[in-house]
């Protein structure tokens, strides 16, 4: 299973398999169509590429994992390995969580007409809010939580029930109601699960302009 691993990896990264390389193997085998594996082989061999042609392939895959990856491999210290865990589990980690709220807080600005600010790291800690609307002298709060679709949603529903205190007390505080919006990906995109809430968020803004 390793060494097929390995063989996989670098014919795909050095494009050894690529149509260019190989021929085209999806419309050639429906033209040839084959009953036994031999019939394909013949077929491929004589309309395709020879068989010394993809020996030759096979000898250039071996240089590449025995000298260029190889060589590559000796480079590789210790401390690599430690830095790209860490970047990989923490960094990019943080910095798609942080991409996936700025595209549901832009497309939030874009829906309301109103720019939506990070709220300070106090309000974050006291009142459970990440960002705000300011209406006036009042403020607005949200939360926006990146959910795995049928995966999270009850346990951030249960965190919803702990901070309703919170939240209360922002309202009382600052004039304005806490939002929860959830976001999620379809289609590749990043959408707000619960669009409804952008019209409970208008409510609130005109109730607080009056």
């Amino acid at each position: 299973m390793a060494k097929e691993w390995i063989l996989n990896s670098a014919m795909n990264r050095f494009q050894l398999n690529f149509k260019r390389n190989v021929g085209p193997t999806s419309e050639s085998i429906r033209k040839c169509e084959p009953k036994t594996l031999e019939e394909w082989r013949e077929y491929y061999f004589k309309e395709v590429r020879s068989k010394d042609h993809i020996i030759e392939l096979g000898k250039k895959l071996y240089i590449k994992i025995t000298e260029v990856i190889s060589a590559e491999v000796e480079e590789i210290t210790e401390q690599d390995c430690i830095d790209y865990m860490l970047k990989i589990v923490i960094d990019r980690t943080f910095d798609g969580y942080w991409t996936e709220i700025k595209t549901i807080y832009g497309q939030l600005e874009q829906e309301l007409g109103y720019k939506i600010e990070p709220a300070p790291d106090k309000w974050d800690r006291s009142y459970n809010v990440d960002f705000f609307i300011k209406i006036k002298d009042n403020h607005i709060g949200l939360q926006i939580k990146p959910v795995n679709q049928g995966i999270q949603l009850p346990q951030i529903f249960k965190e919803k029930g702990l901070q309703e205190k919170t939240h209360a007390k922002f309202e009382k505080e600052f004039g304005g109601k806490v939002f929860y919006i959830f976001s999620s990906k379809a289609n590749g995109k990043k959408v707000i699960m619960n669009p409804e809430v952008i019209e409970e968020i208008r409510k609130e803004i005109n109730r607080l302009e009056q």
